[in-house]
């Protein structure tokens, strides 16, 4: 429910009222004295599905642009009239309770703060993304997530576009643009200061962190959480649910991926940095996709009538380019998606072969203790290195013949050559004594397209 407070301009009193009347509305009435060019100043409660249309219509009958309008929450109305209301536009087709086009403007100025604190509070979630990540720390990467700022600037843009407000589109896309550029810069920065301290060693291969791979070798199912983050945040907005817990959704597709760009960039791994920028652009172009389709789609129009086909075509066109480039970018998160399945594939035939090897006569005593696939390190297209089979046996040393074994049971299930690598790690006998650093010695065998080693 909405409590809506009009100063009338002199001259549109009559207007008002009348159309007030007309629609049903119980309203009360004062004298405006201040002599300010005003005549009145009237009040009325509306349900929150009848504050736009009725608005729209008083605006219709001119009220005059000077006319000042306020739209509060209300908590309860007692009023026989406003029940009949309510129950008129829920007949109406309208019975969910989106807010007006003007309360949802006034909401994505209120959740984009000015500049400074933007840019301080997107720095601050890039410092802090940026650690999390370096010390593999899912906790802290969450952290980062909260302090972001993201949710207003992605639903402004796409509220601009629909209801042709070009001011707050523009604010918007520069909002975006900005934020995730100083993310990557803060990110760049700090890891490069990271790096040289020493807190983090030269020469590893930093991206094989758990919280970081993810990011810089994306699939496709990374596009589903970007499209959700969209169509949450314009349903959380426009249907008066919390826009705190979305925008941490929000934050989730773009500020961790942002930092992974930055800081493969300032480790020199350039293929992983353009998998994690591509996961950003993705990312941003999905949520704001998203949330444009699912504001055209609850029927937000502009207020003039002229006004609807010019936004309609608007929307088209930022659809349809936004459209196209996920389509584009979505080929090399299709790629790495294929080599996922096929990594995974590959490891359960592999074990199934393990198995089944072992239980030949020939290699009694001996058991499967692990299959590992390692994939190389060409980020972000990724393919097979090797796989690694680890078998303990009783007595040290490899089994002879049992390498080439495997390798001739698992090469046909890969769709390129590979390397099978056998380590026999011998199992602890009864009576060992534990500190005995022999007592798990390992040997390593490797077979290669031919079956070497």
């Amino acid at each position: 429910m909405r409590y809506v407070e009009i100063t009338i301009p002199n001259g549109r009193r009559n207007v008002v009222v009348n159309t007030l009347e007309d629609e049903g509305i119980d309203y009360v009435v004062f004298d405006e004295t201040s002599n300010r060019g005003y005549t009145a100043v009237v009040r009325f409660s509306l349900p929150t599905q009848a504050v736009e249309p009725v608005l729209d219509r008083l605006y219709e009958a001119d009220i005059g642009d000077d006319a000042s309008v306020v739209v509060i929450d209300a908590e309860t109305v007692v009023s026989q009239k406003f029940t009949q209301l309510r129950e008129q536009y829920k007949r109406g087709g309208l019975e969910g309770e989106r807010i007006s086009r003007q309360v949802l403007r006034t909401k994505a100025d209120e959740l984009t703060p000015g500049f400074p604190i933007y840019a301080t509070m997107v720095l601050i979630s890039a410092v802090v993304a940026t650690s999390g990540l370096l010390l593999d720390s899912p906790a802290v990467v969450v952290g980062s997530m909260v302090i972001a700022p993201l949710i207003g600037p992605a639903l402004a843009t796409n509220i601009g576009v629909v209801i042709a407000d070009d001011d707050l589109r523009s604010t918007g896309l520069v909002y975006q643009v900005v934020g995730i550029t100083l993310v990557v810069a803060g990110s760049i920065a700090l890891a490069t200061a990271a790096r040289v301290a020493g807190l983090e060693p030269a020469g590893i291969d930093i991206v094989a962190v758990a919280e970081l791979e993810e990011r810089v070798t994306p699939n496709v199912l990374s596009l589903a959480v970007a499209l959700g983050a969209g169509i949450a945040g314009v349903m959380s907005l426009t249907r008066g649910f919390s826009e705190a817990i979305v925008g941490v959704m929000i934050a989730a597709a773009l500020i961790p991926p942002a930092a992974a760009t930055g800081i493969a960039t300032a480790w020199g791994m350039y293929g992983a940095a353009a998998g994690a920028a591509v996961l950003v652009l993705v990312n941003l172009l999905a949520i704001n996709l998203a949330g444009l389709l699912t504001l055209w789609i609850a029927g937000y129009r502009p207020r003039g009538l002229f006004d609807v086909p010019a936004a309609r075509r608007q929307t088209i066109v930022y659809a349809s380019l936004m459209t196209l480039a996920v389509l584009a970018l979505i080929v090399p998160l299709a790629s790495v998606t294929l080599i996922d399945l096929q990594t995974t594939q590959l490891e359960s035939d592999a074990n199934e072969e393990v198995d089944a090897v072992l239980a030949e006569p020939a290699y009694d005593g001996l058991e499967a203790e692990d299959v590992e696939i390692e994939l190389d390190n060409d980020y972000p297209l990724r393919s097979i290195d090797r796989v690694i089979v680890v078998v303990s046996s009783d007595a040290p040393g490899p089994v002879q013949g049992l390498t080439e074994r495997l390798y001739a049971a698992i090469a046909p299930h890969a769709e390129e050559p590979i390397v099978v690598e056998v380590q026999f790690v011998v199992s602890e006998q009864e009576g060992s004594v534990a500190d005995n650093e022999t007592s798990n010695a390992l040997a390593a065998h490797t077979a290669g397209q031919h079956g070497s080693y």
